[in-house]
């Protein structure tokens, strides 16, 4: 922001004066007054990040914007889970070091020994993007937090060596099963869809990876396409082994991929053009006030020397000293040029490196009319007024609500409370999954909402609507996860009964 105010130059200027005491307080100011522009001033200052008015508004907004920020991390807990289940299958066997199962969502710590041969040779291939494979690990941990508690752990996460060499050898191992497919149970499913799951890239004009992401496109039997978060795949149970396929017609992949391109990726690609010409047209503007202000300094160095040869001064190697100046010139000119032609490079956006990644069929789940399941299978037209009981709770409380019930999230809805001062900043903001029920029954969350609850914690609620089928009744319960919900491993469900929900409760709604 001072960069973007005061001219380097001047800035340095203002500085050199005010420390050799040719300017005192008062007369700065009144340079400054005098040599800024007001509407250059008030452009920057009344940006939401740069400029608030005061500072527990700032603070506030970037309280709000962290919140948001942490549903959206890879959190530990998912790293732990993916290495323990898949490194077996890669001849690593990671023991925890109490010798007990699981009971909580922490991490833990764990002693893998040493790694098998093929995984080195598959280290050694990777080490100049990764680093060095070490050839046995003692204890090592998932979580950056418990590195404190003991200096011989070593911390595994994505860019790990160890972690990315078992990913290669899983995806390596997994790809015939991949591009065979797979059968999967949907409980809320009333009818069959083939899914085709992508992954994609966003590049520069430099070939620079700025993003990739997966996708995944569903098909139904009518032929339809539609878009699913990747998390729709945390929802629905594998089959059992050798269990058939629909006998339905399935689509080109041609087809799907012109679907994914026209409704995922051009989207995504012109979201991101504008994100990136923003952000280097920012960096642009900061390479021209630096670079321009050194080349500045130079000229007026170089024209001293030039001058002090003129006048015929005795200088000891002054000839040696125009020359370096001069070339710390050519130099400064030519990294100027060069970064121009590097960021021009850089604002363009393209799709790059679209990859098959494979497809399933997913049924619905044979015994969804079950006694033991049926009161789990959702009903469409109660959800919808669950959602919009809630949506007006909320909005009754002053909040901004979004609906991302389509994108298999893990909740429903995200409500932002806005700050009193500034309704485009959000100070709070909570993660609202929604459940209705026609009667009073059990209430199941699947197991990306359960995951996704245990993860957000607090910022999480669970909004349950009874009676939608007469006169609703809401029931809102902050960080549901701490409920002792109990888990339905047939279709990796957890429920729990409508008295746990009355009695837990908020204690806003409470008082309300």
């Amino acid at each position: 922001m001072v960069g973007e105010v005061f001219p380097s130059n001047l800035l340095e200027k203002l500085f050199r004066e005010m420390y050799a005491r040719q300017l005192d307080e008062h007369q700065l100011q009144d340079r400054i007054v005098r040599d800024v522009s007001p509407e250059r001033f008030r452009q920057i200052t009344e940006s939401t990040l740069e400029g608030l008015a005061k500072k527990e508004l700032n603070l506030s907004a970037i309280v709000g914007k962290s919140v948001e920020a942490k549903e959206r991390r890879l959190v530990p807990e998912v790293i732990e889970q993916f290495f323990v289940t898949a490194a077996p299958d890669t001849g690593l066997q990671p023991k925890r070091l109490d010798g007990k199962e699981k009971t909580t969502n922490r991490c833990n710590v764990y002693r893998v020994g040493k790694v098998p041969r093929h995984l080195v040779e598959i280290g050694n291939r990777q080490e100049d993007r990764f680093g060095r494979l070490g050839r046995e690990y003692g204890k090592i941990v998932f979580d950056k937090a418990l590195l404190g508690t003991d200096p011989t752990l070593e911390w595994v996460t994505p860019g790990h060596p160890l972690f990315e060499t078992v990913r290669t050898d899983v995806v390596s191992r997994t790809e015939d099963s991949l591009r065979r497919g797979a059968v999967f149970y949907d409980l809320h499913r009333s009818a069959p869809g083939l899914i085709d799951v992508f992954a994609a890239s966003i590049k520069d004009g430099r070939g620079h990876c700025l993003h990739r992401r997966l996708f995944v496109i569903e098909t139904l039997p009518t032929g339809e396409m539609r878009i699913h978060e990747p998390t729709l795949l945390h929802d629905i149970t594998p089959a059992p082994l050798g269990t058939p396929a629909p006998e339905q017609a399935i689509p080109d992949r041609s087809q799907v991929e012109l679907f994914l391109y026209q409704n995922s990726l051009e989207p995504w690609v012109r979201k991101e053009s504008a994100a990136r010409e923003r952000e280097v047209a920012r960096i642009a503007s900061h390479v021209e006030i630096s670079l321009n202000s050194l080349i500045d300094r130079q000229n007026n160095q170089l024209g001293e020397f030039l001058n002090r040869q003129i006048e015929g001064q005795t200088v000891t190697g002054l000839d040696g000293i125009i020359s370096q100046a001069e070339q710390h010139l050519d130099d400064l000119n030519n990294r100027l040029e060069t970064r121009r032609k590097e960021l021009e490079l850089e604002r363009h956006c393209a799709v790059a490196d679209i990859t098959h990644l494979g497809r399933a069929w997913i049924v619905p789940h044979p015994e969804r009319a079950s006694p033991q399941l049926a009161p789990m299978v959702r009903d469409d037209e109660i959800e919808r007024i669950a959602v919009q009981l809630a949506i007006a709770h909320e909005e009754a409380r002053g909040w901004v609500v979004e609906s991302v019930e389509s994108e298999n999230r893990g909740f429903d809805l995200i409500s932002r409370r806005p700050h009193p001062e500034d309704p485009q900043t959000f100070v709070e903001v909570r993660f609202i999954e929604v459940k209705g029920r026609a009667g009073v029954g059990v209430v199941a969350l699947s197991s990306n909402e359960y995951q996704t609850a245990v993860r957000l914690k607090g910022d999480y609620w669970l909004y349950v609507a009874f009676n939608c089928g007469g006169t609703p009744q809401m029931h809102t319960i902050q960080n549901p996860a701490q409920l002792g919900w109990q888990p339905v491993m047939a279709v990796e469900h957890y429920q729990i009964g409508p008295q746990v929900v009355v009695s837990a409760q908020s204690t806003e709604q409470k008082t309300s």
